[in-house]
């Protein structure tokens, strides 16, 4: 028995020697594990101020937040924007909208699929508040560097407090989205999206948007975008079309 430990003992000393030897290599199997790459995020913020004081004393602010995060099939995009404005102390503008999408794209990178949510108060078309959820399935018609083309569908569910009154809705969305690159400067980009309620199809909304930023250096860019919501059943004495001019100074985060 000692004889037989001795030599274990001595074949350890003889293995681990010749392991660390020059000139020799020990090899070992070895299982690569592929790092997922980083999610990584990237923002804007939108700031415009406009005031006139004199004969007639205004002032309208707005904002908006934009933050996107891409994978190589997932597209997670996050905004919020206000307005809020007086003109000789009256006031005529007051808003607060924010949304999330999330898009899965499928393997053959046209196909997506995505949810949806959607807020929105609105002080002077006396919409309280109105939440939209949607899922549903899109189509990427053109998808490259420089131009996107695609338009989604699906069912959707509307909430609001309109008028002192509370609506619910088993809804529809149809969307269409487009941004095109310029030169690999300027860019871009248009909206619209048609939700009309199953069971009331006559209070549809109808929600649109077009703009253009302009890079002024490497952070910032000046955005200038016109929106328009169009409410078909607004609440009693107010317009069904509110239409926004905005302008504001871009940084990039």
């Amino acid at each position: 028995m000692k004889y037989f430990l001795t030599l274990i003992v001595a074949g350890f000393f003889a293995g681990h020697c010749f392991a660390e030897t020059p000139g020799h290599t020990v090899s070992t199997n070895t299982v690569a594990v592929a790092k997922a790459p980083p999610k990584i995020w990237s923002g804007t913020g939108t700031f415009g101020l406009t005031a006139t004081s004199g004969n007639v004393n205004s002032v309208l602010v707005n904002g908006k937040i934009n933050a996107e995060r891409k994978t190589k099939i997932d597209d997670l995009t996050l905004e919020s924007d206000g307005a809020y404005g007086e003109i000789s102390s009256v006031k005529n503008a007051e808003s607060l909208h924010g949304c999330a999408q999330e898009n899965h794209t499928f393997v053959d990178d046209t196909w997506y699929g995505y949810g949806r949510g959607d807020g929105l108060h609105d002080a002077i078309a006396d919409v309280e508040y109105r939440f939209t959820t949607s899922a549903g399935a899109g189509y990427y018609f053109i998808k490259n560097k420089m131009t996107t083309l695609s338009t989604e569908a699906g069912p959707a569910f509307e909430t609001e407090h309109l008028d002192d009154e509370y609506h619910d809705y088993p809804t529809a969305r149809i969307a269409q989205n487009f941004v095109q690159q310029i030169d690999d400067h300027a860019k871009l980009w248009e909206n619209v999206e048609f939700i009309p309620p199953l069971t009331f199809p006559d209070a549809f909304l109808v929600n649109a948007q077009v703009g253009v930023d302009t890079p002024l250096t490497k952070k910032l860019s000046l955005e200038t975008y016109v929106q328009d919501n169009f409410a078909n059943v607004p609440a009693p004495g107010f317009k069904d079309n509110d239409v926004k001019v905005v302008s504001g100074i871009v940084f990039k985060f």
